[in-house]
C-alpha cells in the first residue's frame, strides 16, 4: 500500500469508536491514546522549607493571607487544561503526562487528587532534583493506561566554565513501563535555561542532549528496537544544536532508520507555531520526540505514532496588553493573572489497531 493511501486510510479509521467486532467485520479499529508534556509555570505549594529556595517561587512573594486561595485557583487552571489535552480525539485526558517546574511531589498530589481530575486516577513517578530554584520534572499517568516497571532519576552534571562553579540544574526522569500492554521508554526532560544568554549557555544544553543520548543508546543496548519517547522543556528550538546535532533529530519522516530519532516540531516551527514567546520571538522549546518502532508504518504490534499538535486554545492566550498572542501566565508583575501557564502544552496521539477481543474488553479511553 502506497503511503499516502495508508496515510488517508487512517485518518479515517484511527478514531473511531470500538463497537463489538460481529458488526465491523471488515473494517479496522483503533485504540487511540494521548501522550502530553506542560510546563506547569512554578507550581508550587505554600509551605517556607528552608532547605530550598522556594522564596523565588511568585507564590511565595505573596501576602501569607492569600497564598492558599492562590495555590488552588493555580491547581484548578492547571487541572482545567490536562483534562482537556487531546480529548477531541481520544475522548479523555492524557495516559501520560510528563510535567517540570514543579516544586516537590506533594504538589503533584494535590493536582491528580484535584476534583477535576481525580476520576482519572493518575499515578506519579518524581525524584527531587538538585536544581538551585528547588524545582522538578515529573510524570503523570492513567494507572489504568501504563503500567511502570521502573524509572530512574539521571543527573545532569555541568559546570560554569569561566567559574568553574557547579550549575546545579533539573535531573532527567526516566520511566519505564507498559502502554496498555505495549513496552516503552519515557525520558521526561527541562534542560537549562538560557540565562546569560543563548549562546553562552548553550554547551549546558548540549551536555543535556548529550545526557540524553546516552539514557537512548542504553535502552537500545538492551532492546535495539526499543519505543523511547522524549519529551520535555529544551530550552532550545528543534533546530538548535542540542536537538539537530546532538540527539541527531530527523525533520522528515522518511529520513529516519532505526535507533534514529523523528521530531515532528521541527516542521511545526518552521510553519511558524509556538508553545512559548521568548524575548519577544515565538519558539517551540517544548517537544516530544521519538525513536524509528513509532514511526515505523510497517510496524503492526502495538501503538504507534499519528499525529503531534499544540494545545493552544483561545482561553489560554493573552488577548491584550504587552502579552497579546502569548500563552496566559499564571504569574506576572507580582501578582497571579488568574491564568495557566507561560508554556503551551505539546501532545501526540498513539494509535493501536484492534486485533483481539480482549482489546475490545479494555476501554479505548479511559
Amino acid at each position: 500500500m502506497c503511503r499516502s493511501l495508508f496515510l488517508f486510510l487512517l485518518g479515517v479509521l484511527a478514531f473511531a469508536k470500538a463497537v463489538p467486532a460481529q458488526t465491523t467485520s471488515k473494517a479496522k479499529q483503533y485504540k487511540v491514546k494521548t501522550v502530553a508534556f506542560y510546563n506547569l509555570e512554578n507550581l508550587f505549594d505554600i509551605e517556607n522549607d528552608p532547605s530550598i529556595n522556594d522564596e523565588a517561587s511568585p507564590i511565595m512573594e505573596m501576602a501569607e493571607g492569600i497564598r492558599a486561595d492562590v495555590y488552588q485557583k493555580k491547581l484548578t487552571s492547571m487541572a482545567r487544561v490536562i483534562r482537556k489535552i487531546g480529548a477531541d480525539k481520544s475522548e479523555s485526558a492524557p495516559s501520560v503526562i510528563g510535567v517540570c517546574e514543579i516544586e516537590n511531589r506533594k504538589v503533584l498530589e494535590d493536582l491528580v487528587n484535584h476534583p477535576l481530575l481525580i476520576e482519572f486516577d493518575y499515578g506519579i513517578e518524581h525524584y527531587n532534583s538538585p536544581d538551585r530554584r528547588g524545582i522538578d520534572t515529573g510524570l503523570l499517568y492513567k494507572k489504568s493506561d501504563f503500567k511502570v516497571w521502573n524509572s530512574v532519576s539521571k543527573e545532569l552534571v555541568i559546570y560554569d566554565k569561566s567559574s568553574g562553579n557547579r550549575i546545579y540544574t533539573r535531573d532527567q526522569l526516566v520511566v519505564t513501563g507498559e502502554l496498555d500492554g505495549d513496552k516503552m521508554s519515557l525520558i521526561v526532560n527541562h534542560w537549562p535555561s538560557r540565562r546569560g544568554g543563548e549562546q553562552k549557555s548553550r554547551p549546558n544544553r548540549v551536555a543535556a542532549a548529550a545526557l540524553n543520548k546516552r539514557v537512548i543508546d542504553s535502552l537500545h543496548s538492551i532492546d535495539a528496537m526499543s519505543k523511547i519517547i522524549i519529551m520535555g522543556d529544551l530550552n532550545d528550538d528543534p533546530i538548535n544544536e542540542s536537538v539537530l546535532v546532538t540527539l541527531n533529530a530527523q525533520k522528515d519522516r522518511e529520513d529516519v532508520r532505526p535507533q534514529m530519532i523523528y521530531n515532528p516540531y521541527i516542521q511545526m516551527l518552521k510553519d511558524g507555531f509556538n508553545t512559548l514567546a521568548y524575548r519577544d520571538a515565538g519558539n517551540i522549546f517544548d517537544q516530544i520526540m521519538f525513536t524509528y518502532p513509532l514511526l515505523n508504518e510497517a510496524n503492526q504490534v502495538g501503538y504507534r505514532y499519528y499525529q503531534a499538535n499544540i494545545y493552544n486554545p483561545s482561553f489560554m492566550t493573552s488577548k491584550t496588553g504587552r502579552y497579546k498572542g502569548y500563552p496566559l501566565r499564571s504569574f506576572a508583575d507580582g501578582g497571579f493573572t488568574g491564568g495557566f501557564s507561560d508554556h503551551f502544552p505539546v501532545y501526540v496521539y498513539l494509535v493501536k489497531e484492534i486485533t483481539t477481543t480482549e482489546d475490545l474488553k479494555t476501554p479505548s479511553n479511559n
